[in-house]
């Protein structure tokens, strides 16, 4: 496992490798990012136009056992959102989720905003916002929600959040990693549809026995806003 100072050295390679003047700003064009998606399949319909925002996603899958089927269920997932949208163009985009996911699933005793505040990525700065569960706003359940309503350049606005639906789901061809993802907004104002897409880790133990613990996985991914 790695430690807080072999994290900072590791990270800090990585960002020597990326455009400095670009890396920080939440405001990078992004009016000709296009989300691409597999063609072999109809779970995932990519909008033809530029997305809001692109983000990060770094965090925790979260389970629990259903000893009735003898297999974790997900009932939540909590992650930190960073800007994605100064790495599109670059060589780092496609990678980053998956060079961040390597550090944030190798550590121990290191949190979120430590592995981002290493990467450079400030809160007042880089941090878009946060990916949690609510109650389901359309009936029973939970519904995930990403809330921009106190970072970045959306902060101060009780609007910037969604809460959605999934209505499409794109498993990934690695079993590790959880599925790629399209949601529909059922309410808030931050955006229309959401797509979680590049993702790493997340998957849980495929077995479980009565009495165990719930279970937190980490993984990555990145979140696209139309």
């Amino acid at each position: 496992m790695l430690t807080s100072s072999m994290l900072a050295l590791g990270i800090l390679g990585y960002i020597g490798a990326l455009p400095a003047e670009r890396y920080l700003s939440t405001n990078c064009d992004l009016s000709s990012a296009r989300l691409q998606v597999p063609t072999d399949q109809t779970q995932l319909i990519a909008p033809t136009y530029a997305p809001s925002f692109i983000g990060i996603g770094v965090g925790t899958q979260n389970y629990t056992c259903n000893a009735t089927k003898s297999t974790y269920e997900l009932i939540g997932a909590v992650a930190e959102l960073f800007d994605g949208s100064c790495l599109y163009g670059t060589p780092a985009f496609e990678s980053a989720p998956t060079t961040v996911y390597d550090v944030w699933s190798a550590t121990t005793g290191i949190t979120i905003q430590e592995v981002i505040t290493t990467l450079g990525l400030t809160p007042d700065a880089a941090m878009l916002g946060q990916h949690y569960y609510v109650p389901n706003p359309m009936g029973s359940g939970l519904s995930p929600k990403w809330d921009f309503t106190l970072s970045g350049v959306t902060a101060g606005n009780p609007n910037a959040y969604v809460i959605g639906v999934k209505i499409g789901d794109l498993p990934s061809s690695d079993s590790s990693d959880i599925d790629d993802l399209m949601v529909k907004a059922v309410e808030g104002e931050l955006a229309s549809e959401v797509f979680r897409v590049g993702t790493n880790g997340g998957q849980p133990p495929t077995q479980c026995a009565a009495g165990d613990s719930n279970i937190t996985v980490k993984y990555t991914a990145q979140y696209w806003f139309f």
